[in-house]
């Protein structure tokens, strides 16, 4: 007889399977790529998040053995124990340079995840009872567990409208003000209207919380993301970069005044209390960022931006919604969970890694492909992708008609 604790869990994984929610793992047998080994199939993938193709760049894999020979692999301690390499010392040195044009007396910490890095800000800003978190409705959920376990109230304004934060912060008494807000939305590669948000920040004594997982590496000339997009500069600004997207590698920086940095190393557990990264991503990290900064990285750049003009040029869809987005992330919404799916699959069994987006990712009734670009696919990769996407939806209304 199934225990009762078990059987409580099995009704709860039934009722995920009956709405087709379920999440299933894929086992990737080769690097990240366009062209990968996927369960022992060759397939062209559309779902990563490596947006320049740094993830297998020979510069970028030899610095990763380069570290682990000059480091080793691991970093046995927390940074404030014994695990601070100068790999990590120089990364961090690096990042704050790289920001400096917008923020004043910059400097950046490196964490072992975005995840850890957005718990970090708000619970370290957001660590007084007196203090209120303005968070935006469709934030990552790292920020939203952040602002959770932050000691500050939390109010929640509706995604993109300023003038309902706005009201907030005028009717709000709170001694600390910290409105937090995705740049680029990872759903559907909207940005966020960085340019409001700080005037009202500022207006209002606020800090901005600004999460850059999509932006930094591809947005703005030099690639230091969204900020560089808008030609912001503020001391208010508290800006949060991932390293294992554009950047290719993995971990995830914050960049800021050097005392809000400061108050982070002080106050921030989910830095104080873990293992430090191993150093060889930190070392690895420094060729991405090599590439990022140079002439190789506006290449890349370019030549992401010119696969999303031809996914623009290809695409006929006329049912599926495609919002305007001018990063890697080109969602295309179908609705419901189960046509998601069966559109995935038909996808999958052609040889298209394309992935189904389901709520509670995504709001009900919006169940979508989530389509992402890389520089590194060519334009036969991407030709192959819309054709298979105008059939599809062609197959499907025919269908369901």
């Amino acid at each position: 007889m199934i225990h009762p604790l078990i059987a409580d869990i099995q009704t709860q994984l039934d009722d995920i399977a009956s709405r087709s929610l379920t999440r299933r793992h894929r086992s990737a047998d080769s690097p990240c790529a366009p062209r990968q080994v996927v369960d022992g199939r060759h397939m062209l993938a559309f779902c990563s998040n490596d947006y320049l193709g740094l993830a297998a760049h020979p510069r970028v894999v030899e610095a990763l053995r380069e570290g682990a020979s000059l480091y080793g692999a691991g970093s046995g301690a927390a940074h404030l124990v014994s695990g601070h390499s100068r790999a990590h010392a120089q990364l961090e040195e690096r990042l704050a340079a790289f920001e400096a044009p917008h923020l004043e007396a910059a400097r950046a910490l490196y964490f072992c995840t975005g995840y850890m890095a957005n718990l970090a800000v708000l619970t370290a800003l957001g660590g007084d009872p007196d203090a209120t978190i303005f968070s935006e409705a469709l934030n990552h959920a790292s920020l939203i567990d952040g602002a959770r376990l932050a000691r500050a109230n939390v109010a929640v304004y509706p995604h993109g409208d300023v003038a309902a934060l706005e009201r907030l912060l005028v009717e709000s008494r709170a001694k600390t003000k910290i409105v937090v807000t995705d740049c680029v939305f990872s759903m559907d590669g909207i940005v966020a209207p960085l340019p409001q948000l700080l005037a009202l920040c500022e207006r209002h004594g606020a800090w901005l919380v600004v999460d850059d997982a999509h932006g930094f590496g591809v947005l703005g000339e030099n690639g230091r993301g969204s900020l560089e997009h808008y030609n912001l500069r503020s001391p208010q600004l508290v800006y949060v970069g991932t390293l294992g997207k554009a950047a290719g590698v993995g971990g995830a920086f914050v960049a800021a005044h050097e005392a809000v940095i400061e108050l982070l190393v002080q106050r921030a557990r989910p830095y104080i209390y873990t293992t430090a990264a191993p150093p060889a991503i930190a070392h690895a990290l420094l060729a991405s960022q090599d590439i990022i900064e140079g002439a190789e990285g506006r290449g890349l750049r370019a030549r992401l931006q010119a696969r999303i003009a031809q996914l623009d040029r290809e695409l006929r869809l006329t049912r599926w919604q495609r919002p305007v987005s001018r990063t890697g992330i080109q969602p295309i919404i179908i609705g419901g969970n189960d046509e998601a799916l069966a559109a995935s699959s038909t996808l999958h069994e052609q040889g298209l890694w394309v992935p189904a987006i389901r709520p509670p990712t995504v709001p009900p009734g919006t169940a979508r492909l989530r389509v992402t670009l890389s520089a590194a696919h060519t334009d036969e990769d991407v030709a192959q992708l819309t054709a298979a996407l105008n059939a599809l939806e062609s197959t499907l209304e025919r269908n369901q008609a």
